[in-house]
């Protein structure tokens, strides 16, 4: 058995050491926001929090997270997290929707450490979501907005 700090919660799971976090959330845990892309971190579709950073949870093994705090889409809250839903929702950024959640936990941890972005800094930051619908132009737009809902 093994402890993790899941959206403010200890939830204890049975999984060996080397389980990567992914599997553990959507198959023990039940929190199915989180998918699955590509199993390699390079499609951003399984991105969460641990400790506030962006972090890919299929290559992520649970062995890791001792002491972590891990943040799922069903867990994102804060005036961030609110700016950034707000912000998706008035540019209608979503359009299949898969890849959402790991671009709404992206936008998050880049607005919490950078306030006010430039288009490099969205860039750099969202580089490793892939989105296969194209709306880069509208996240953009969108983390540009929420920076500003945020500012007041």
């Amino acid at each position: 058995m093994i402890t993790l700090n899941i959206n403010g919660q200890a939830v204890q799971v049975e999984a060996t050491d080397d389980t990567p976090l992914l599997w553990v959330l959507r198959g023990e845990v039940g929190l199915t926001g989180t998918k699955f892309g590509c199993g390699m971190a390079l499609c951003g579709a399984c991105t969460v929090h641990i400790d506030g950073q962006a972090t890919r949870s299929c290559i992520m093994p649970i062995s890791a997270l001792a002491g972590k705090q891990i943040t799922t889409i069903e867990g994102l809250q804060g005036p961030v997290a609110d700016a950034v839903r707000a912000a998706w929702t008035e540019i209608d950024v979503v359009q299949c929707g898969y890849c959402q959640s790991g671009q709404l936990m992206s936008a998050c941890a880049l607005l919490q450490n950078n306030p006010q972005p430039n288009d490099a800094d969205i860039d750099g930051a969202m580089s490793g979501n892939i989105c296969r619908c194209g709306t880069y132009p509208r996240i953009r737009q969108a983390i540009h907005k929420a920076a500003e809902i945020k500012r007041g």
